[in-house]
C-alpha cells in the first residue's frame, strides 16, 4: 500500500508538475511544521500557566517517582508510562513550573515529529493546517503540559498510522512504527490496541508481514511492564482488566456520545454527567468534524490516494469507540487520539474547499473558511482559559489544605484520608489512604492503628459525619472541608 504520492494532490491545477518524493518537506517546507509546534508549546505555557498545581491523576503518576511524598495508590487501569516520562524532572524537583515547562516543550517536539512522519503523503500546507487544528483544540492545549497519558497516545497514534503507510518504501518508517506503537502502549495499553486495530487488520489482510510484525513488537514492548505488573501485583492479566473495568463503572454498552458533548464546555470529568449541554457555539466544531472527515475521504478517493485518508479515519473510529459506546461517563481527553487522527483528513478537506473553487470564487471561499477557523479558534481559546482558571482555583484550595495540615502538626511521616485526600496528602508530604472507591487501599482498623503512632487527618464535607475512627479527633473547619486530625505524642 502506498500513500498515493504518485498522483497530484486534489485541488492542484492540472498544469502543475507532479510532486517528487520528499519535495513537500525539504528544509524550507519543514519550517511551517516547526512553527506550528513552537506556537503550540508557547501557547500551553501562556494559556494554561506553568504554575498550575497538579491534578488528581497527575498526582498519582508524579508521586510514583517523586521524593516529595510517598507514592499514591496505583489502580489497575493505569500504566507507568507517564511516571517514567516525568521522571527526569519529578525525581529531583517538586517544581510544578519546571515540570509543566518540560512537558510543554516535549509535547511541542512530539507534535512536530508526528507531522513530519506524514511527509510525502500530504503537502506541507495540509500538514501545517492539521497540526494547527489539533493543537488549537482547548483539550489539546489543556492536557499538553499535564502529566497525563492521552496526549501521548494521540501523537503516537498519528505517527504510527503515517509510518505504517510509508513502511513499504521507507525503512526508517519501520523504526518509527515500532517506537510510536511502543509509546502508545507504554502510556495506555488498552487505548493502544483500540487505535491499532485497523492497522493490524489491514496488515494481515494485505499480508504486509514486516510492518505487521514491527507493529506487534512495538505494542508488546510498550505493554510488557504493564503485563508483568498485572501478574506481580494484580493477580494476573485477566484480573487486572476486570478490575480496570470495574473502576471505570463496568465496561459494556453505554451511549456516552451525549456525555462527551456535555463535557465540551470545559468539564474535565463528567461523572455523573447530568448537566445541560453547553451553548451550541461551543459544540459546533464537534458536529462539523465527521462532515469534514467524510469530505476528506471523498477528496482522497477522487485523487486515488484513498489509503492515506481512510486509514487514519478508521483508526480514529476505533480509538473513539470505547469512549463513545462502552463507558458510562465522559472526559474530553479520552478522545484526543481520535482528534489527532482526524486532523489530517479534515485539513485536507478544508484545503480542497479553497483550491477546488473557481478562480473567481476562490477569494470568497477562502474568506469564509478563514472566518470559520477564526471563530473556532476564539471559542477554543475562551474555553481553555476558563477551564485553566477553574482548575487552578481548585488546586490552590488543595494547597491551602496541605499547608494547614503541616501547620497543625500533620507532617511527614503522616497519613491523610477522606475528601480529596490523594492530592492534599501529596502536597502535605503524606501518604494517602481510602477505605472505599477506586483507590481503596486500607481498612478502618489499619487507619486506627496508624493513628496510634503517626499523625493522621481525615477530610470530610461540611455537615457530614466523620468516619468512626475519627470521631474523637480534633475538628477544624477549613474552607470547603471539615478537618479531623490526631497527632500522637513523639515516641520515646
Amino acid at each position: 500500500m502506498t500513500g498515493g504520492t504518485d498522483t497530484p494532490h486534489a485541488g492542484a491545477r492540472r498544469t502543475a508538475p507532479p510532486e517528487t518524493p520528499g519535495a513537500t518537506v525539504r528544509t524550507g517546507a519543514r519550517l511551517p511544521l516547526a512553527a506550528v509546534a513552537a506556537v503550540f508549546a508557547l501557547a500551553q505555557l501562556f494559556l494554561v500557566g506553568p504554575g498550575t498545581g497538579l491534578g488528581w491523576d497527575e498526582t498519582v503518576y508524579v508521586s510514583q517517582v517523586s521524593a516529595h511524598a510517598p507514592a499514591s495508590f496505583f489502580s489497575a487501569p493505569r500504566a507507568r508510562g507517564v511516571s517514567l516520562l516525568v521522571a527526569p524532572v519529578a525525581a529531583w524537583s517538586s517544581s510544578t513550573v519546571l515540570l509543566r515547562s518540560y512537558l510543554a516543550v516535549l509535547s511541542g517536539l512530539a507534535l512536530y515529529l508526528a507531522l513530519r512522519a506524514w511527509r510525502d503523503l500530504f503537502p506541507v500546507r495540509v500538514l501545517a493546517l492539521a497540526g494547527a487544528l489539533f493543537a488549537s483544540l482547548w483539550v489539546t492545549l489543556f492536557y499538553g503540559p499535564q502529566a497525563m497519558p492521552n496526549y501521548w497516545v494521540a501523537v503516537g497514534a498519528l505517527t504510527a498510522v503515517a509510518c505504517f503507510l510509508r513502511a513499504g518504501s521507507d525503512r526508517a518508517a519501520l523504526a518509527g512504527l515500532a517506537a510510536s506503537a511502543a509509546l502508545m502502549a507504554w502510556m495506555r495499553p488498552t487505548d493502544a490496541v483500540w487505535a491499532a486495530v485497523p492497522l493490524l487488520v489491514l496488515g494481515a489482510a494485505r499480508r504486509r508481514w514486516r510492518p505487521l510484525l514491527v507493529l506487534l513488537a512495538g505494542l508488546a514492548a510498550g505493554a510488557a511492564e504493564w503485563v508483568i505488573e498485572a501478574y506481580a501485583r494484580y493477580g494476573g492479566l485477566a484480573r487486572r482488566l476486570a478490575d480496570g473495568s470495574a473502576i471505570q463503572g463496568g465496561l459494556g454498552w453505554h451511549l456516552a456520545v451525549v456525555d462527551q458533548v456535555r463535557s465540551l464546555g470545559g468539564r474535565t470529568l463528567c461523572r455523573p454527567c447530568d448537566s445541560a449541554a453547553p451553548h451550541p457555539a461551543l459544540t459546533a466544531w464537534w458536529f462539523a468534524l465527521p462532515l469534514l472527515a467524510a469530505l476528506g475521504l471523498v477528496v482522497a478517493v477522487r485523487a486515488r490516494r484513498t489509503a492515506a485518508t481512510a486509514l487514519p479515519l478508521a483508526c480514529a473510529a476505533t480509538a473513539a469507540f470505547p469512549y463513545l459506546f462502552l463507558i458510562g461517563y465522559a472526559a474530553p481527553r479520552f478522545l484526543l487520539p481520535a482528534y489527532a487522527l482526524l486532523a489530517v483528513p479534515v485539513a485536507d478537506a478544508l484545503v480542497h474547499l479553497v483550491t477546488a473553487a473557481r478562480p473567481a470564487r476562490r477569494p470568497v471561499v477562502l474568506a469564509l473558511v478563514c472566518a470559520g477557523l477564526a471563530a473556532h479558534l476564539a471559542v477554543q481559546l475562551a474555553v481553555v482559559v476558563h477551564t485553566a482558571r477553574g482548575t487552578a482555583a481548585a488546586h490552590r484550595a488543595w494547597s491551602r489544605t496541605g499547608t494547614e495540615l503541616n501547620r497543625l502538626g500533620v507532617r511527614a511521616p503522616c497519613l491523610v484520608t477522606g475528601e480529596d485526600a490523594l492530592p492534599v496528602a501529596f502536597l502535605a508530604g503524606c501518604a494517602s489512604a481510602a477505605t472505599a472507591g477506586p483507590n481503596a487501599n486500607a481498612t478502618a482498623d489499619s487507619i486506627s492503628r496508624t493513628a496510634r503512632h503517626l499523625p493522621v487527618a481525615t477530610l470530610v464535607r461540611p455537615g457530614s459525619r466523620p468516619p468512626g475512627y475519627a470521631r474523637g479527633w480534633t475538628s477544624v473547619p477549613l474552607g470547603g472541608v471539615q478537618l479531623f486530625h490526631v497527632v500522637p505524642p513523639p515516641q520515646g
